[in-house]
């Protein structure tokens, strides 16, 4: 028997009770960066989804107890919680090379490795039928994605892992090698130079551009945060103390579709010598509540972390090898706060200019391969006792219970969920336009 579909004015209910809860208080604090927010969301099935991890989850809930390809370990892994499409990028590594991988940890957390992986799969459809992509091929695509993943995993919990190199300037191609391309094109001083200037001899952060100048007390308290970010550290990152002596410090406010409401600062430090073209600015930011985490309700989840800057740091330190040597946590007002560099060196996957069938076909299937790597790093060999066995042996077994219907599974997914997510994104905009969001 079929389950009957809500009607659109009951989804727009339903749409409105998710975003009261995820969003509520940062949208009372701030409403003009929500109107920011939800102005970028309206623009795009696409950017609707990216911005609604809540109500993903929501959709997602009756599955916390179990579902096709989860049990005790593969149930509670660590995942990325808002794997998209566009979550995957450049980033410099803690040995100096620059690598492309899945970015953006906001969301992580421990939960069932199938969330990510039809999180990347209906984000997929949105991107096919962008591109007017017949339903044959996103199903190709998914097939794709999903048969990567596959391999990759195997050959992980066999023990291959040193026969597969991340993805460098030596080892990418396509996409992957043209992003990492632009990002080695970028440069410190070209960060900077957009930031800041030269006052008195020092570099100091510029005024405008989004930057707000604090009063005594309110510095005050973001250099204490600061300081307590310095014992997050490993020793490594400490080599040189002078690094961290602190030139600036200005405010700034997240409108991003991911950030809005939330609280930032900027602060520029020494580097790692007296040269004015190598200091380095640093992010302290509010960390949210992961959407993902309102539906997981293991207590030794729940339990093991101080706060969301823990949690947001401990996650992708897990997930993700050789992470940011800046990376550290503080508190701040009480709340929980990531720290972290701004990087000159981070480029976004840009999927405007990949339109060729061949290529699509061959960038999903390098971020099949991304998504093993992350889920594999994060186990008993992470340094964490949170999820204590091998989490590409877990992940194998139980795709091996029923390989067919793995890729089915996704594709499934995907035509449904990108489906729907079609549909609320036309619900939100009539919400929207229409006055309907409390507190807009």
């Amino acid at each position: 028997m079929s389950v009957p579909q809500p009607t659109a004015a009951e989804r727009g209910e339903h749409v409105l009770a998710v975003f009261d809860t995820a969003f509520g208080e940062l949208l009372a604090a701030d409403p003009a960066a929500f109107r920011v927010k939800f102005r970028k969301m309206a623009g795009s099935a696409f950017a609707f989804y990216r911005g609604t991890a809540c109500l993903f989850y929501a959709d997602l809930a009756d599955e916390a107890e179990g579902g096709p390809y989860l049990d005790e370990r593969t149930g509670r892994v660590w995942i990325h919680g808002d794997l998209h499409a566009e979550n995957f990028g450049t980033y410099m590594d803690a040995n100096g090379r620059l690598v492309f991988n899945v970015n953006d940890f906001d969301e992580a957390y421990v939960g069932p490795f199938t969330w990510d992986l039809k999180r990347l799969a209906a984000s997929l459809a949105l991107i096919g039928y962008a591109k007017a992509l017949s339903d044959e091929q996103i199903t190709h695509l998914v097939r794709i994605f999903a048969a990567s993943y596959r391999e990759r995993i195997h050959a992980l919990a066999v023990g291959a892992s040193e026969e597969l190199p991340p993805f460098t300037l030596d080892t990418a191609d396509g996409a992957l090698l043209a992003a990492l391309r632009d990002a080695r094109a970028l440069t410190r001083f070209g960060l900077l130079d957009s930031m800041t200037e030269i006052r008195d001899f020092e570099r100091r952060f510029a005024s405008g551009g989004g930057a707000i100048e604090l009063d005594a007390a309110a510095r005050y308290k973001v250099l204490a945060a600061f300081d307590g970010y310095l014992e997050t550290l490993p020793e490594s990152s400490l080599a040189r103390p002078d690094s961290y002596r602190v030139k600036d410090v200005v405010g700034r406010r997240g409108i991003g579709i991911g950030s809005a409401g939330l609280p930032s600062y900027n602060i520029l430090l020494e580097g790692p010598s007296d040269a004015l073209e190598n200091d380095v600015v640093i992010y302290l930011k509010q960390a949210q509540t992961p959407a993902v985490s309102r539906h997981v309700t293991d207590p030794a989840v729940r339990g093991y972390f101080r706060h969301e800057g823990h949690r947001t740091v401990i996650s992708q330190r897990a997930l993700q090898a050789h992470a940011d040597p800046w990376l550290g946590w503080t508190e701040l007002d009480g709340a929980g706060q990531l720290v972290a560099e701004v990087s000159p060196y981070a480029v976004d996957l840009d999927w405007s200019d990949i339109d060729d069938p061949r290529d699509i076909a061959a960038t999903v299937a390098d971020l099949g391969r991304a998504t093993a790597t992350m889920h594999a790093a994060a186990d008993e060999s992470s340094g964490h006792s949170l999820v204590p066995f091998s989490t590409e042996r877990a992940i194998d077994a139980a795709i091996a219970a029923d390989e067919e219907g793995f890729g089915a599974l996704l594709v499934d997914f995907a035509h449904a969920y990108g489906a729907r997510a079609r549909a609320d994104h036309q619900i939100f905009v009539d919400l929207f336009r229409n006055g309907r969001i409390p507190g807009l």
